[in-house]
């Protein structure tokens, strides 16, 4: 399944999106290739956030959080409410996250590690394709 690089028509995507897109399969392909389990879960934690910015920087951040720091998570639920249910899974696992960059790396399982990669691989296709941006 090849993805439409910089460049390449985008069907009026942002460049930012672009960018940020980009960043979080970069991001997930170090996640995929890591033999470390913390580092599989964080990096692919890292590349849905990633995505989830993409997604906000597409549709806009919303007027009544502009002046606020605000959770991507709680921008992409206001944003586009079609992912609320992968905004939840991911923000679950940002303690996770947390804990394994704070040097706890017993923090995730095997089972763990690999669920986050497969649910980062899953939404960056869910939103790729949502917003265009896959070759037929």
């Amino acid at each position: 399944m090849a993805t439409i690089g910089v460049g390449e028509s985008t069907h009026g995507v942002r460049g930012s999106a672009i960018g940020l897109l980009e960043q979080g399969r970069l991001v997930l392909a170090d996640a995929v290739a890591s033999g470390d389990l913390g580092d599989r879960f964080r990096l692919a934690h890292l590349a849905a956030l990633r995505v989830a910015a993409a997604v906000v920087a597409e549709r806009g951040r919303p007027a009544s959080a502009r002046r606020r720091l605000m959770s991507v998570w709680l921008l992409l639920d206001r944003v586009a409410p079609e992912y609320t249910e992968w905004s939840a899974y991911f923000a679950a696992g940002a303690q996770t996250r947390s804990a394994i960059e704070a040097g706890a790396r017993s923090a995730v399982t095997r089972r763990a590690a690999d669920d986050e990669v497969r649910a980062a691989e899953q939404f960056l296709l869910l939103v790729e394709q949502s917003l265009g941006m896959l070759a037929a």
